[in-house]
């Protein structure tokens, strides 16, 4: 029987990685560089999956001595201001309403921090949504480690086989299978680029999915 439902934030309820990737394809650009989509998908979606710098790559690629406090300024102030434009993504409020019209437990499990996760909740008006809220603060190891997905099913007392994840990137999924926790893979424009492991059902946005089918696919 399904009890809870556990999301991710980044790129799921909020795309905060596509303007982070389109900002940062911009500064390497002005050095005559480029940024590859499979480089960046090693760190989308779990700080423990690869320890990339861009300032390092950057200088490693050009052989240039890239000013890293103002680059890193730059990247972030830009890509914020874009972060700070945009809505809720489509689908999460109709999933939520129909979450808590059938008593369901819901958790988010972010390899973000709370100080990141929790102001955009809050600015997007459903913090109060969620029952729980877990984030890299809360473990020792980010995705693809399943600790966060582990954490959120201690906390919401439900067993792997009665939740269900939401996930946007391969190292999420990946955290969720080693979990042993169905998961729904919703890519956003840039994670539907990389490659994704076969254990999950993937959709193209939560807008497409219908919940009884949700229900008829994990509790068989």
């Amino acid at each position: 029987m399904l009890k809870a439902l556990i999301f991710d934030f980044d790129g799921l309820i909020l795309d905060t990685e596509t303007p982070e990737f389109i900002v940062l394809q911009e500064i390497y650009a002005k050095y005559d560089a480029e940024l590859s989509i499979e480089k960046w998908g090693q760190l989308v979606g779990g700080h423990d999956a690869v320890d990339f710098d861009p300032v390092a790559d950057l200088e490693k690629l050009t052989d240039f001595n890239i000013p890293r406090e103002r680059i890193m300024k730059e990247w972030r102030t830009k890509a914020d201001a874009l972060i700070a434009s945009n809505a809720i993504l489509p689908g999460v409020i109709n999933l939520l309403d129909e979450a808590q019209q059938r008593g369901l437990g819901l958790a988010i499990a972010s390899s973000s921090e709370h100080w990141w996760v929790d102001s955009h909740l809050k600015r997007l008006g459903v913090f109060d949504r969620f029952d729980h809220i877990i984030c890299a603060d809360d473990v020792t190891h980010t995705k693809p480690s399943p600790e966060l997905f582990l954490l959120a099913l201690k906390k919401l007392n439900v067993k792997a086989k009665e939740a269900v994840i939401f996930e946007d990137s391969p190292n999420g999924v990946k955290a969720a299978n080693a979990a042993g926790i169905p998961v729904v893979a919703v890519p956003n424009p840039v994670t539907d680029q990389l490659s994704f492991p076969e254990e999950c059902l993937r959709l193209s946005s939560l807008e497409k999915l219908f919940f009884e089918r949700l229900l008829a696919s994990f509790t068989k």
